[in-house]
């Protein structure tokens, strides 16, 4: 058989190919973890137990609330509508005229005053039916009603009223009454859940939701104890009185007042806190009024440019500016231009921390001050006495 000759073309060729078979081959025993020998198996080899995602049973996240109804359920019962009926004199053109007063008089004698109704809310705190409002929903009434969520209807009496928190303790007389907890709003934060529950416009119960907008507000009237929560739950007319409460359906404040340029709710509401609240109804219960301390001065908050203007080393504290002749204060020897740092011991961060020490002293507490005058230390025994009430309806 005759051999077949190639070409040295040919030749080339297939020895290069089997040259590289054998290298291909050696590559493959000699270096198994190589990065492209790993990229060439296919992907579903590469697949293991430990890379498949499992599902974690123990996951200790929040769960997301999705209602509010067992906060509502436990708080709602408690929460009362009020009714009030007051006489409002009436002011009327037409009896200005003495001969037209004469006409109406002789059909029948005019009565000088007209009915006024008006509504709210009001929050049971207490088995022995205390109730919680606001001093403003029964201010000037001659009849109070409540209606209690079960649909009974109950005449309320006044057992006392403080007009500088505005607020006001009914009570009404049943059995089998639902009270509110109290929650701790101090513990209360920014951004915290809260339900708002009351009788807006008349309509019944209702509940709003929203959060703690912002805390410690003081500056929406005239009195020095407000320390409002404000909150964005719509808090419309007829709410006043109703409870604040938190996802526990614990009431952390009475809602009170709200910001409105139509009188409809613009998500800025305030309440009172439930801490506030609690300490001027157990005063209310056992005194009728709220008893607070007072010592008869007039003072301002030192903030650092006042101490700059005054040239004073102390950037915390209350100055001086006027003392009540016979006052407890004057009696200690208190004088205007005196700063006191110290309320029995413990100092003071702002006026407002010192008119709460002040006011937290019962009439006849004595009362340590200490303070500066004329860069020399001072220290004053005062005898407190009883806050002055505020006049009004």
């Amino acid at each position: 058989m005759p051999i077949k000759k190639y070409s040295s073309h040919t030749f080339f060729l297939i020895f290069s190919a089997v040259l590289g078979f054998f290298l291909a081959l050696a590559y493959y025993y000699l270096f198994p973890s190589d990065p492209i020998r790993q990229a060439s198996v296919p992907e579903t080899q590469q697949i293991s137990a430990e890379s498949i995602p499992q599902i974690n049973n123990n996951d200790q996240s929040t769960p997301v609330v999705t209602s509010f109804a067992p906060a509502v359920n436990r708080a709602a019962p408690a929460v009362v509508n009020i009714f009030t009926r007051k006489l409002i004199k009436k002011q009327s053109n037409l009896y200005n005229n003495a001969t037209l007063r004469a006409l109406i008089e002789k059909r029948s004698p005019p009565s000088p005053y007209k009915e006024e109704n008006n509504l709210g809310s009001g929050v049971i705190v207490s088995p022995q039916g205390h109730i919680l409002t606001n001093n403003h929903v029964i201010s000037g009434a001659e009849d109070i009603e409540v209606l209690l969520q079960d649909g009974r209807y109950l005449k309320a009496s006044i057992v006392g009223r403080d007009l500088e928190t505005d607020l006001a303790l009914l009570k009404v007389t049943a059995q089998n009454l639902s009270t509110i907890l109290f929650g701790d709003s101090s513990k209360l934060q920014v951004g915290d859940i809260v339900l708002a529950i009351g009788n807006p416009f008349g309509l019944g119960h209702t509940v709003t939701s929203g959060i703690v907008s912002a805390l410690n507000r003081s500056q929406f009237r005239a009195n020095n104890f407000d320390n409002f929560i404000q909150t964005d739950a719509a808090i419309n007319p007829g709410n006043s009185g109703g409870a604040l409460v938190n996802t526990q359906g614990e009431m952390i404040g009475l809602n009170t007042i709200n910001i409105s340029n139509n009188g409809g709710s613009q998500g800025i509401g305030f309440a009172i806190p439930s801490s506030l609240a609690r300490k001027v109804m157990h005063q209310l219960i056992s005194y009728g009024e709220v008893q607070r301390g007072w010592i008869g001065i007039e003072a301002k908050e030192i903030s650092p440019m006042l101490a700059q203007q005054l040239k004073s080393e102390i950037i915390h504290g209350l100055l001086i500016i006027g003392v009540l002749q016979h006052g407890p204060g004057q009696k200690a020897g208190i004088q205007a231009g005196d700063i006191i740092t110290h309320i029995n011991s413990i100092k003071i961060s702002s006026a407002k921390s010192a008119l709460d020490l002040i006011t937290n002293l019962h009439p006849g507490d004595i009362a340590i001050l200490r303070g500066i005058r004329r860069n020399q230390s001072l220290q004053f025994k005062v005898i407190a006495e009883e806050r002055p009430q505020m006049s009004g309806s």
